[in-house]
């Protein structure tokens, strides 16, 4: 009899270390989040501050409780914008590490990943906001808490649209886009709202690697261009307004920034050729909006500041929030967050989920994991981003 109590209790002591080395969603242990970064890669000037944000946004919520007591662990790594690595890394992350959600970065990865993602059911935000990853046909556990690129190009060419029509001119639109699937993302649904609407609109790739962008604005110039619509980071942004501004293009064409650059490194690295330019943006620059108090105070606690680490860390910030609230949520509701389905169906019943002002209010929904279609067009005045309208909204239908 002896033996047999000795027995059960080692069997005890086997099922409790067991459960304790279970998946990132065990009912007791850390809840495990995967992570991609770009810190080195060629998008690391805006890849750093975003990481910042998703890594002080999990900092803070572990020292204010967790969720429901629980801490969450953040598993991720530089990737380098490889999409290789980032394959690689995500399937150590989901298989060995058991995470129960993703959090990633660029297009070309994110778009590669979507078909695991979904046979791994895996509830995945990323920092792209690629159309494609925005249909629940197409990516059914990708969820976009950014405007899409295709949303910010299509709010972008309705104020053109309006600006031509007050100065009675016809809109002559060149997009210059970053050469990767990232830049290239909203070119189509671009043309489609040009071709509709009476804009002539091309598009012009910007070399990797480039340090003078004198001959892609010779192409727009010959084009006949008064509207120039940036998709890149801020980077290659300022390099193509420093040039610009040496042809004297500045004084006859509104460039325009899609999210990527409409940032205070653009504005920075411009050294001085960023006045008047435009910029649609998702996540505010304004940070006495009740969202950027949280992470204001936690950087002030650690010696920094937000103003040092700009609007892309409360953008990384509140993505993965977003992402922490569905992950509570389903827990709230009694369901095993370690089916990814679960996540997925709280995410989609997410109805009007407030960022504090940051953004729009977030939604998603069965049929569009768009988390918002709605964006501010701001303007550098005296050397800050400052909101020249309310939020517009595109209506992209989705495929």
């Amino acid at each position: 009899m002896k033996k047999y109590f000795l027995f059960a209790a080692l069997l005890v002591v086997v099922a409790l270390a067991l459960a304790a080395c279970g998946g990132g969603g065990g009912s007791e242990g850390p809840i495990k989040i995967g992570a991609l970064f770009d810190l080195t890669g060629p998008t690391a000037d805006v890849g750093t501050p975003y990481a910042n944000g998703e890594k002080g946004f999990v900092e803070w919520l572990n020292a204010n409780g967790g969720v429901n007591g629980r801490k969450v662990e953040l598993v991720g790594q530089d990737y380098a914008y490889k999409v290789d690595q980032a394959e690689q890394l995500y399937s150590q992350y989901v298989n060995q590490d058991k995470v129960v959600a993703f959090l990633g970065w660029g297009t070309g990865d994110t778009e590669a990943l979507r078909g695991k993602i979904a046979q791994d059911k895996i509830p995945f935000m990323s920092a792209s906001y690629s159309i494609n990853l925005a249909s629940p046909n197409e990516a059914p556990y990708n969820f976009l808490v950014g405007t899409t690129y295709s949303d910010q190009m299509v709010i972008a060419l309705k104020w053109v649209l309006e600006d031509a029509q007050k100065k009675g001119v016809d809109p002559k639109v060149v997009v210059f886009h970053h050469d990767s699937p990232f830049g290239k993302s909203p070119v189509p649904d671009g043309q489609k709202f040009a071709d509709e609407n009476g804009i002539a609109y091309t598009n012009i790739a910007m070399p990797k690697g480039a340090t003078d962008l004198t001959p892609q604005l010779t192409q727009a110039q010959d084009f006949g261009v008064n509207y120039v619509v940036i998709q890149n980071v801020s980077s290659g942004a300022a390099l193509l307004l420093k040039n610009a501004k040496n042809l004297g293009m500045t004084d006859n064409v509104q460039f325009i920034c899609l999210n990527w650059c409409a940032d205070e490194l653009f504005i920075k690295l411009a050294e001085g050729a960023s006045d008047g330019v435009l910029g649609v943006m998702p996540f505010t620059s304004d940070f006495s909006v009740p969202g950027a108090q949280a992470p204001k105070k936690f950087l002030e606690s650690k010696g920094d500041s937000l103003d040092n680490q700009g609007l892309h860390y409360v953008q990384g910030w509140w993505t993965a929030a977003a992402m922490v609230e569905g992950i509570k949520r389903t827990l709230d509701a009694k369901k095993d967050i370690n089916d990814g389905a679960n996540i997925k169906a709280t995410l989609e019943a997410m109805k009007d989920y407030s960022t504090g002002d940051v953004t729009a209010p977030i939604s998603f929904s069965s049929t569009d994991h768009r988390g918002n279609d709605k964006a501010k067009i701001h303007q550098v005045q005296g050397g800050k981003w400052v909101p020249i309208t309310d939020f517009m909204q595109s209506r992209i239908p989705l495929q």
